[in-house]
């Protein structure tokens, strides 16, 4: 039950999001138990986001949502692709990419909690 909410501060064109939501279906499996079957993904472009008390260079926040706690190993390897994955489709600097991890006890989805 992973969601991935990804903001950035530019215009996703759709062959771009195309492309991040397919290396995303792929890089969720490196959670045990996760992926793309149940995987949700929301981009948001043209936020308004600082970094650094800048704006002016391309900037992404990305958080993970998973139902349970995120194993740390796993965590480390997720950072390394998403931001690769940002990175090289995006031209976001590294430097400019935040990932944040969130595990979850409760999960609802077709009216029941697992």
């Amino acid at each position: 039950m992973p969601y991935i909410n990804t903001k950035i501060n530019f215009t996703l064109d759709p062959s771009n999001e195309l492309h991040l939501k397919e290396a995303f279906g792929k890089a969720i499996t490196v959670f045990p138990g996760k992926s793309e079957r149940y995987l949700m993904l929301h981009f948001e472009d043209n936020c308004c986001l600082y970094f650094g008390g800048q704006k002016d260079k391309k900037i992404a926040m990305v958080e993970v949502k998973l139902f349970g706690t995120p194993d740390q190993d796993a965590c480390e390897k997720a950072t390394k692709t998403f931001t690769e994955i940002l990175s090289q489709q995006l031209a976001i600097d590294p430097m400019n990419i935040y990932i944040k991890y969130e595990g979850c006890s409760f999960w609802g989805m077709g009216g029941a909690n697992f």
